[in-house]
């Protein structure tokens, strides 16, 4: 089981990217939420599988079609495990 706090920018919000991440997650199943940062910035909360958490750090680096993704940081977060489910949060 791996836990990451992960931090998106470029043009992420405004372009559908939470609902991304969330059918992202729901299909790796990884539980977690994500939410849009005051800073324009997209930050996500993901635990699961090392293998379902890889690849869903991928997705968010692809974004949706009309997002531009600029930078991905990851932080290992093994002290924060989310509760279960994916929500989307403001």
């Amino acid at each position: 089981m791996r836990t990451v706090r992960i931090l998106v920018s470029g043009r992420v919000q405004g372009v559908g990217f939470r609902a991304f991440a969330a059918r992202q997650a729901d299909r790796l199943g990884i539980d977690g939420w994500v939410r849009n940062l005051e800073d324009g910035r997209v930050e996500a909360l993901a635990a699961g599988e090392e293998t379902a958490v890889a690849e869903f750090i991928a997705a968010l680096k692809r974004g949706p079609l009309i997002a531009r993704v600029a930078s991905v940081e990851v932080i290992e977060a093994a002290d924060q495990p989310p509760a279960p489910g994916f929500l989307q949060l403001g």
